[in-house]
């Protein structure tokens, strides 16, 4: 069993999607864990939606860890500086960080040229998907590289091979989600020196809940969107990139991965971790080989 009841994590964009499933299984293994971002009981962010750090940090504590809501924009190095005190304040050490900030979904304009996208639009995502995560790596890991077997986690969409090879809906989204991969590397370089370990995880076709919100489904009649999208049939629960996450958080021996970009599928296939209702989809082998491939729908070897 995942058993992390003497660490301490920071998962930066905890209050929906990837984050708020990384958060709550760190919790359920028993980890203290920080959820950070912007919208809160008190106030909403850009995204105006109802999903709170609040609502994330209780989840934790009901799976059995210890979740503790901080409101932070990632793009004010004060704001995350201070959280960063406060967390070595409070326990003189960080072990886990998770850069999971992104904030571009209402932003993002689908195969559109660079000279017709909406230049604001474009730099903001790029400034919430990757500025955010040098700020904050900038302020945490100076605490998280004093205790050797320290873990960065860049969260990101699509593997270094995939997103090699492929173009990526628009130059902004492109960048935004090749970036974390290329800082997770970078981060390698910087901690070997400190014992510590950098990360790059991607999970496959979320079902967060602007994706179920989109399919007018929930997350227990999600099977119901396939009929519109049949290879909605690989999707996944923000709940199984968590489970693999907290169980890489767990490995001793979690060096071999420094540097590597990996995915929820192989996470799940290397640690033997499943998704909440017992599979264990294999989202980008599936994309690659059924998918991209002009394929029916069909999981089969792949969940």
């Amino acid at each position: 069993m995942t058993d992390l009841r003497d660490r301490v994590a920071l998962v930066a964009g905890a209050t929906r999607g990837a984050g708020r499933g990384i958060a709550v299984e760190l919790g359920a293994a028993g980890a203290v864990v920080y959820c950070t971002g912007r919208s809160t009981r008190a106030a909403r962010s850009e995204y105006d939606r109802p999903e709170t750090i609040e609502d994330t940090a209780d989840l934790v504590t009901a799976a059995g860890g210890t979740g503790i809501a901080v409101p932070t924009d990632h793009l004010d190095p004060g704001a995350v500086g201070a959280l960063v005190t406060r967390v070595e304040r409070d326990h003189g050490r960080l072990d886990v960080l998770v850069n999971d900030i992104w904030g571009g979904e209402m932003m993002v304009e689908w195969d559109v040229p660079v000279w017709e996208h909406d230049l604001d639009n474009g730099l903001r995502t790029l400034r919430l998907a990757v500025e955010t995560h040098l700020v904050t790596a900038h302020h945490a890991l100076g605490l998280l590289s004093r205790t050797p077997g320290g873990l960065v986690v860049e969260v990101t969409d699509g593997t270094e091979a995939y997103n090699a090879e492929h173009y990526r809906l628009n130059v902004f989204y492109d960048l935004a989600k090749i970036a974390p991969i290329r800082l997770a590397r970078s981060w390698a370089h910087e901690l070997r020196g400190h014992g510590g370990t950098a990360v790059a995880v991607t999970p496959g076709w979320l079902r967060s809940e602007i994706m179920l919100e989109q399919f007018g489904v929930t997350a227990d009649t999600w099977r119901d969107a396939c009929v519109a999208e049949p290879h909605f049939a690989i999707s996944e629960s923000p709940r199984f990139v968590g489970r693999g996450i907290a169980a890489l958080a767990a490995d001793p021996d979690r060096h071999r991965w420094n540097g590597r970009s990996t995915s929820s599928g192989e996470l799940g296939r290397v640690y033997g971790v499943d998704d909440v209702d017992g599979s264990r989809p294999d989202a980008w082998r599936y994309v690659t080989e059924v998918q991209d491939a002009g394929l029916p729908a069909d999981t089969t070897g792949y969940r």
